[in-house]
């Protein structure tokens, strides 16, 4: 989409939803500030691009050959490596652990299920999504870095899956958008009890799930709630990054969520993996 037809869609956009009655003004300015804010990070995005290329400049995942786009969500912090940084160390120590197995689901475009297959090369990486166009591109992605080998992606995953990994010791890495209530049900899903879980909590979607999988999960595990202020730590920047308005580089770093979603690392107690 070139940069005139996204300026022509946000403005449509914009337009129409201003011009439609609203009970609550704020709720529509805010809406107005979220669809403008957006429209402007894909220009910031550019540039980025421009500058830097698609190799993710910081973090676990530093090196990865990315995407010039993402499917779904924000996209410039993922380039800049600063993605989810409260959850950084916890990926890194996961990298460091080596599972043999890891069922990332919800992979979108495959950033984290490329970028740890990269770092692990005795692991077997299972993708799931149910968006076909994701689906091509965390293929896409594991063929542009060498890895195709190892990451194998899929649609749909369903409780009863988990039974075909419970006897390997797994990483399970969930992603999808309030389908956690469902899909993470020990009771269902026995073999979760000996498997290691992080899982993105949409609170924001679903009020109370993060105490209904640490109340499923606390049995079993060890959790820790890994909560997100907003606020990003850069590695250094060239000289492009630190030179465009504080206010865009504040959206470059944004990662366009609407409420808290709080993140679990749950770690299976030595007893759950016998």
């Amino acid at each position: 989409m070139t940069g005139m037809s996204l300026h022509s869609q946000i403005r449509q956009q914009l337009l129409g939803g201003l011009a439609q009655p609203q009970s609550d003004e704020v709720v529509q300015l805010n809406n107005a500030l979220r669809l403008v804010s957006k429209w402007r990070s894909a220009l910031i995005q550019n540039t980025l691009l421009q500058h830097q290329g698609t190799v993710v400049m910081a973090g676990p995942l530093k090196g990865l050959d990315f995407l010039a786009q993402s499917t779904e969500g924000c996209h410039i912090p993922k380039l800049l490596g600063c993605y989810e940084q409260p959850l950084l160390p916890y990926i890194e120590t996961a990298i460091q652990a080596g599972y043999p197995v890891i069922l990332n689901i919800g992979c979108a475009e495959g950033y984290y299920a490329v970028g740890m297959a990269r770092r692990m090369p005795n692991t077997r990486v299972l993708a799931f999504d149910l968006n076909p166009k994701a689906q091509q591109a965390c293929a896409d992605l594991a063929a542009k870095n060498g890895v195709s080998e190892r990451v194998t992606v899929g649609g749909l995953f369903k409780p009863e899956d988990f039974s075909v990994y419970a006897s390997q010791r797994v990483l399970v890495l969930c992603d999808i958008e309030g389908a956690e209530r469902d899909l993470l049900n020990p009771s269902v899903a026995p073999g979760l009890a000996g498997m290691d879980v992080i899982v993105e909590a949409h609170e924001c979607l679903l009020p109370g799930i993060t105490k209904l999988l640490i109340d499923r999960f606390s049995a079993t595990h060890d959790i820790i709630v890994v909560e997100d202020s907003g606020q990003r730590q850069l590695a250094d920047t060239s000289g492009w990054f630190n030179n465009i308005a504080h206010l865009d580089q504040l959206l470059a770093v944004w990662e366009w969520r609407s409420g808290p979603t709080p993140w679990l690392v749950m770690m299976a107690k030595a007893e759950a993996k016998l």
